[in-house]
This record gives C-alpha cells, structure tokens and sequence, in this order.
C-alpha cells in the first residue's frame, strides 16, 4: 500500500503572470491526486465568503488544516495541510526567530495501515542562522516523536545544498536526490524538500512540471509516493 504526499508553496495563488488565480491552484492540486498535501504561503480570509484556503479544499475534496503564522482580523497568512486520509492528531509548533517573519511547524499524525504515521510541514525563514535555529528546533520535536514512519516536507528556504541545515536533516532522515523546484519557469534550486524515515519507505520523488505548474505559482510542486 502506497500514499502519496506532495508540497507546494502556491504564493498567496499569484502567479507568474501576476494574477491572483486560486482555481488555477486547485487545477494543478487536482492534477497531483495526492492523498496529503502541505501548502506554504497559503492566505484566508474567514469572514469572506471566497475564501481561498476553503475552496482550495473543496475543490479537492480535501479536509484543511491550518497552521497560520501571521493573522489580523481579517486574514491569515502561513501554512496549511489538506488531507483525504483520516487525521488522528494536529499539533502547531512555534518555531520563530526573534525578530524575524514568525515561522511555525504543522505536526500531522495518521494511524495507516497499523503503522503510526508523522508529517511535520513548515517554511523556514530566509537568513541562514534563522534556518539553523529553526532546524535545531524542529528536530528536537522530530527526535522525540514515538512514529513508525516520519515525514518532514515544506519549503526550507536552504539556497547551499552544503549548508549546515541541510546537512544536520540529511544525516537524520538519510540523503535523497531531491529535483529542483524554483523558479517554476527553468528550476535550478531545490527549495522544496521531502525526507522520509526509514528511507526504504520513499519509492518515488518527482516534481510536477506542467505547462499549468509553470505558471500558476513561483514554485513547482514537489511529488512523493511512501509505501506503508
């Protein structure tokens, strides 16, 4: 039995044409046929009826789990699950860096085929020591989860494939290729990251290069099958 998971930083659903364009999102989320996804820089607006965040998911037919990092009383702005499988917990774990954008963690976990599954997505920050901060951070929280199989994707931001961040999750969750994701037009950088643990549970990782993909957001949406 395979599940597929998928991360995608949709850019508040603007485009590379500049348009604010959430069906053009959905489209391309539709297109994936992932069981989980985690979005970055997803936005809500509660009190509107279109709201994007909800009709991303009903356009998928996906339950939505928010995990905000910067809210007023009128929007919120962060990242955000979306889930066909039954979701046994959520937990929101505070990862910022004083000073800096506020930066959060969304802990998923799932009871799949007798197997306890975590997923921890995040967006890391765009200064080097404020990525190493937030990944000591988050790997304290990793290192104390009681899971059969770990799973930590999202945008991490890491521009040096031989920077420290990088290096202290490869030797965690074992090195995998992972395929470049932005710019979405002609990616050179592998922003987007998938890890899973054990690593043998990992069977495919692809980036969703579309004609669609490559224009509806900066990024590409990054692709993994996980047998359980």
């Amino acid at each position: 039995m395979h599940i597929r998971i998928a991360t995608y930083n949709i850019h508040q659903c603007v485009g590379r044409d500049g348009i604010q364009h959430p069906k053009r999102i959905a489209t391309v989320l539709n297109e994936l046929n992932a069981d989980i996804i985690a979005l970055q820089e997803v936005t809500s607006h509660p009190k509107m009826s279109d709201d994007p965040l909800a009709n991303l998911a009903e356009a998928t037919e996906m339950q939505p789990f928010e995990g905000f990092t910067l809210s007023s009383a009128d929007a919120r702005y962060g990242n955000a699950f979306l889930s066909k499988l039954p979701v046994a917990a959520v937990n929101r774990i505070e990862i910022s860096v004083k000073k800096r954008e506020p930066r959060g963690v969304i802990e998923m976990t799932l009871n799949h085929n007798r197997q306890r599954v975590t997923l921890w997505a995040t967006h890391l920050g765009l200064g080097i020591h404020e990525r190493q901060q937030q990944i000591n951070s988050l790997m304290e929280v990793i290192d104390s989860a009681d899971a059969d199989v770990s799973i930590l994707l999202g945008d991490f931001n890491e521009w040096f494939p031989w920077g420290r961040p990088l290096r202290a999750l490869n030797r965690w969750f074992t090195k995998v290729q992972s395929p470049a994701t932005f710019p979405s037009r002609s990616p050179f950088l592998k922003l987007d990251r998938i890890w899973v643990r054990p690593v043998n549970k990992l069977t495919t990782l692809r980036v969703h290069s579309t004609k669609l993909s490559r224009v509806a957001s900066d990024h590409l949406p990054l692709v993994a099958d996980v047998a359980l």
